[in-house]
């Protein structure tokens, strides 16, 4: 099993309280129970999590999002010859209840065909970062109200999957442009889409291109650093750091190898398996997505990004005029709010970029 998936999960994005003495006990109180009570009622109210993947046309993105949930997300047949080619922008949502083990999990799946299709791609960010900033503006209209509801519905983006093509060379200035606005308003997890394309050797190098256009241009993809509460998360998300962006393999097909069914693809030279690591690191994905970060994911939007953003329209707003039942903030402007200024880990690195410039 891989090192990565051994780790411990790494903690709330809250800030650590201060440390309080402890204090002795003389005796079983049964405070362990409250774990047996949290999950009871986390198994009653199920949990949500909502996922958008961007990236140009063919490169997978459905077909990864059902082989990540093993289950057919998009019920849609692939387009034909004669379908039209989309001339604008168009995010499509779909929401489905998984269930396993009991445990019920509410999934919304935003993809956004159409994007990069054109030859004039000039903001066609705009549509993706207009619906996540949608989406915190429902959510705060909801949270201001008085009289509000006990379970508020959460239709924020939890994270941003971010496809990039098979290139083999670095990033386009396309991909800069859009990932350098994501990462401010959204977690985003960039990953090398049909991977099968490239040899093993083509693929490491990419990456490593992938890493340093992403420092050079102070792009913090998710796990940040700056969100690494204790030396447990600095290891495993350290681990993390260094693989990305994962070379992933999407397949819906099972055939049998070796006397099991695998899900995989086929070619004229073999068997892809999209669950063996010595083919694509499709587990890595899947491991972050679902089994070690999706609370923390989620909690990082609500602290993070959703917070940002709720500052932003509460400083837009200068009056906050009063209703029977509820209060409302000022019409959302058009653009999207003000980001706050680039982080310290971002703006050392710039530092450092100015200083290696002035040496040559």
């Amino acid at each position: 099993m891989d090192p990565l998936r051994q780790s411990p999960s790494p903690c709330s994005s809250r800030p650590s309280s201060p440390k309080t003495p402890p204090c002795e006990i003389h005796g079983y109180v049964g405070i362990e129970d409250v774990l047996d009570q949290v999950k009871i009622k986390a198994m009653k109210m199920g949990f949500e999590f909502n996922i958008m993947v961007v990236g140009q046309s063919g490169l997978g993105k459905s077909t990864m999002v059902s082989t990540l949930f093993k289950s057919k997300v998009w019920k849609c047949t692939l387009p034909g010859l004669g379908m039209p080619i989309p001339q604008t922008l168009q995010l499509k949502s779909v929401t489905h209840v998984i269930e396993e083990k009991g445990v019920k999990l509410k999934l919304t799946v935003t993809d956004t065909p159409g994007f990069g299709d054109q030859i004039n791609n000039d903001k066609c960010w705009d549509p993706i970062l207009g619906y996540i900033n949608e989406q915190y503006e429902r959510y705060l209209q909801e949270e201001i109200l008085i009289t509000r509801q006990r379970h508020i519905p959460d239709t924020r983006v939890h994270c941003c999957v971010y496809f990039v093509p098979p290139t083999g060379h670095c990033l386009r200035p396309l991909d800069i442009e859009l990932l350098q606005r994501l990462c401010r308003t959204v977690n985003v997890v960039p990953v090398i889409a049909r991977a099968d394309s490239l040899t093993l050797e083509e693929r490491e190098a990419f990456r490593r291109r992938i890493q340093h256009n992403l420092r050079t241009h102070c792009i913090e993809v998710y796990p940040q650093k700056c969100f690494d509460e204790d030396i447990n998360d600095r290891i495993l998300n350290s681990k993390i750091r260094d693989r990305i962006p994962f070379a992933v393999v999407g397949s819906d097909q099972e055939y049998l190898v070796n006397g099991r069914c695998v899900l995989g693809r086929k070619t004229k030279w073999g068997i892809i398996e999209v669950e063996n690591m010595a083919h694509c690191e499709f587990l890595l994905l899947r491991d972050l997505l679902i089994r070690s970060h999706l609370q923390d994911l989620k909690d990082i939007t609500h602290n993070v990004h959703y917070e940002n953003y709720r500052v932003c329209r509460l400083n837009e707003s200068h009056v906050l005029p009063r209703g029977p039942c509820w209060v409302n903030l000022a019409p959302t402007p058009p653009g999207p709010p003000v980001a706050p200024g680039p982080s310290k880990v971002c703006r050392q690195a710039r530092e450092d970029s100015d200083d290696d410039e002035d040496d040559y």
